[in-house]
């Protein structure tokens, strides 16, 4: 008989997809093409991961305090707070490290404060109240979000992106957090 998982190892193993997709899709890039841009206005591939790195960074330490308090401070104090050094990442590799020694961090941290301090109601910013695994889940759907954006953009310099490629050649996406790197 299977073993039943706690939502928290459920939205775990779903941000565990979601970041592995990511690694791909930066890993995919050629580093020569880190700094391109879809239009002059986006951000470029880098600036992407940086801010998808500072935004969960940010949610995974206010998630994990107890005042969870997404208000207390703008999003770029935040970032000064919790992610001061994000742009020190300014290669492939360091960006494929980065994303992975945050996920295991995270991946750590949360499962130690448990379901039962996720599962706690806090405030939104349009100040309704819900648990801090609703928000997290809103983090995965961002990271998501700015996933597809790369594939996107891999299109734009000529590249097949890593999840069609992944689908074409059957990558298992079993859970292992050890092959994140």
């Amino acid at each position: 008989m299977p073993t039943k998982q706690t939502l928290l190892e459920e939205a775990l193993q779903r941000w565990y997809a979601v970041r592995r997709g990511l690694i791909r899709e930066v890993s995919n890039i050629p580093a020569t093409r880190l700094t391109f841009r879809a239009t002059l206005e986006a951000r470029s591939i880098m600036d992407l991961v940086h801010h998808v790195l500072e935004l969960s960074i940010i949610t995974v330490e206010e998630l994990l305090r107890e005042d969870t308090n997404i208000e207390r401070a703008s999003l770029s104090q935040l970032a000064n707070v919790y992610a001061p050094n994000i742009t020190r990442a300014d290669s492939q590799e360091k960006l494929v490290n980065l994303l992975v020694e945050q996920y295991r961090d995270a991946d750590t941290r949360l499962r130690e404060v448990g379901d039962l301090h996720m599962l706690q109601l806090v405030t939104r910013l349009d100040g309704t109240r819900d648990t801090r695994l609703a928000l997290f889940q809103e983090a995965l759907q961002h990271e998501m979000y700015h996933r597809g954006q790369l594939t996107v953009y891999a299109r734009l310099i000529g590249l097949e992106p890593a999840l069609t490629r992944d689908r074409h050649s059957a990558v298992s996406g079993a859970f292992n957090p050890d092959a994140l790197g």
